[in-house]
């Protein structure tokens, strides 16, 4: 009923880089290719050094730089590289450096940054760009001696030098050659945990979960009051789908640690993942008691209460935090969502038209337009979706789709179908585009292009169950071609064992095939997972046909209660029932 947004996807906080792209080396156009390593904060920049210039040296300097803002890169690394010879002025071995960088020279680079550091040996940017250049090259040697001499010059900052390198190395495909630098290093360090908790980093960004926890395990060995190392193990075994090991950790975790809000956080997320509703809607109680003013946690926890079906609880935070701005389309949106879920269309439409922007603007407008649909107001639909257009031009697909629903409530098929045919002249290879069509195809009787645009989904996708399930139905329903229906329904069941409408369409080939009693086992499943019309006049149907017909009657009565205008219930009472009486 409700989708958790706030937390439907865990990120990997702690795997944010922080590398961009580099100055260029006085020019005005954009380079193909570069990279940037920050500075370390607190390191001083030299711009204010006095430096001597002999006449030969300035001349360097001037060529240099003329050549560096005419994309004269050679020329201008020359300059600053001579001029980083005869000059002991770390800033020209800096500029060689990071041309020579820029032009991909692995020699120059290690040249130019080899005299910088001999002479600033602590500069911590001119060892980044030397352990980058040594790991770009694979020599593993000097890239341990750089990377070892980061950890003992700043160990406070040596993680983020870690991620700024791989998530440059990770576009090469050299993450891996980093985790063995780190391997090798000498085990001599006092700050050592940090080592092993950035190869449990580079270990989920290689997608070796086993490895990230063996290390993640070492650097809480080595320092086992580290939390944040406590709630990255925690986070690993989230990703690895091991949510009750997840939340066994993060408890312990926040009994440790009772003032720690992040940790608590992080548990109800999980707690919310694993679907324990009340457990996470307890852990947010004592979060908001702790913090009266923590609107976030209040958000969530009337979140909780809708997935809970605690309305009115519900309701009544959400009211609350309409008092604060930068919440009031939250809470809108959900009170909106409140609303139509007690049928009152009116209020609901009222609430949604309150979000006028921000993350929840579009999802407000489309869940208005959908409740109007709903209640039939087509043209007020089809208006407001007129004018979403313009608002929210990267939508265009989703609106698109949303137009051609709207035809179709209203049985206009061929305007749907028209419609869908020309978003697909612009996206001949768009999948929800073809699948749509395909339905749109198929009330109109144009096989041949229902089959067409399946197929070439299957060709992009060959285990698109959706699709597989789609064809084969089909090709049940419409065609005597059951042995080819078999082969795209068999794959689909494989694919999805528990999905009801895919249990149904197997079930209604094996009833076309002659197999009743094996027919009535699957719509028997599929009608238990889902009490859709369509499943409920296929197992009315199987059930007549096996001479249980009082049964038939019962499973038809209830389905036509909850679906009333349901096309194949009413199939089904035409030609079945209304011929038995």
């Amino acid at each position: 009923m409700v989708i958790f947004r706030l937390f439907s996807v865990l990120t990997l906080v702690l795997l944010n880089g922080c590398a961009g792209s580099p100055d260029k080396p006085n020019s005005q156009e954009e380079p193909v290719e570069s990279v940037k390593i920050s500075q370390t904060k607190g390191e001083v920049q030299s711009s204010d050094t006095k430096t001597e210039i002999d006449p030969d040296v300035l001349y360097m300097l001037l060529t240099a730089e003329l050549a560096g803002q005419r994309g004269q890169y050679e020329i201008a690394l020359e300059g600053y590289m001579e001029a980083a010879k005869r000059v002991k002025d770390p800033r020209f071995a800096e500029r060689a450096a990071k041309i020579a960088m820029y032009m991909k020279d692995s020699n120059k680079t290690s040249e130019a940054v080899s005299l910088w550091l001999a002479q600033d040996p602590n500069n911590m940017t001119a060892r980044k760009i030397a352990a980058l250049s040594a790991l770009r090259t694979g020599d593993k040697q000097v890239a341990i001696e750089h990377v070892d001499k980061l950890l003992t010059i700043d160990p406070a900052g040596f993680e983020n030098s870690m991620l700024e390198l791989a998530t440059v190395l990770e576009k090469e495909n050299k993450v891996a050659f980093l985790y063995e630098v780190l391997d090798a290093l000498p085990l001599h360090h006092q700050d050592q945990a940090v080592v092993y908790f950035v190869q449990s980093l580079l270990a989920m960004q290689m997608k070796n979960s086993d490895l990230a926890k063996m290390k993640i395990q070492q650097a809480l060995n080595a320092q086992p009051d580290w939390d944040k190392a406590q709630i990255f193990q925690a986070q690993i075994s989230v990703l690895s789908g091991d949510l009750n090991t997840a939340v066994i950790l993060l408890e312990k975790a926040s009994v440790k640690y009772p003032e720690n809000d992040k940790i608590k956080r992080l548990l109800a997320q999980v707690l919310i993942k694993a679907e324990r509703y009340e457990e996470a809607g307890e852990v947010y109680q004592g979060i908001i008691s702790a913090n009266p003013s923590d609107a976030e946690s209040q958000f969530a926890l009337a979140l909780v209460h809708l997935q809970l079906s605690r309305d009115n609880k519900a309701e009544d935070i959400l009211k609350k935090l309409l008092e604060q701005p930068a919440w009031q389309s939250q809470a809108s949106f959900y009170l909106g969502k409140i609303e139509e879920k007690r049928k009152n269309t009116k209020k609901a439409l009222a609430w949604f038209d309150e979000v006028k922007d921000g993350p929840f603007a579009f999802d407000a407008a489309i869940s208005a337009i959908s409740l109007l649909a709903k209640d039939n107001q087509f043209d007020e639909a089809s208006s407001r979706l007129s004018t979403l257009q313009s608002q929210f031009p990267k939508q265009k697909l989703r609106l698109i789709l949303i137009q051609a629903e709207l035809y179709s409530q209203q049985k206009q098929y061929e305007q749907a179908f028209n419609l869908l045919t020309d978003a697909l002249a612009g996206m001949p290879e768009q999948k929800e585009l073809l699948y749509t069509r395909a339905l749109m195809a198929e009330r109109l009787n144009k096989l041949d292009i229902l089959e067409a645009d399946l197929k070439k989904i299957l060709t992009q996708d060959p285990d698109n169950a959706e699709a597989l399930n789609a064809l084969g139905y089909t090709l049940v329903e419409k065609t005597n071609r059951y042995a080819e229906a078999e082969k795209y329904l068999e794959k689909a069941i494989k694919l999805q064992p528990d999905e009801a409408v895919i249990m149904d369409s197997y079930g209604w080939l094996q009833f076309k095939l002659g197999n009743a009693e094996q027919a009535l086992l699957y719509l028997q499943k599929a009608y238990a997972k889902q009490q859709a019309g369509e499943i409920g006049a296929h197992l009315a149907e199987v059930l007549w046909a096996l001479n249980r017909k009082a049964e038939a009657r019962k499973v038809f009565a209830k389905a036509l209660k909850d679906a009333p205008e349901d096309e194949d219930l009413l199939d089904f009472q035409r030609r079945v029932l209304n011929s038995a009486e």
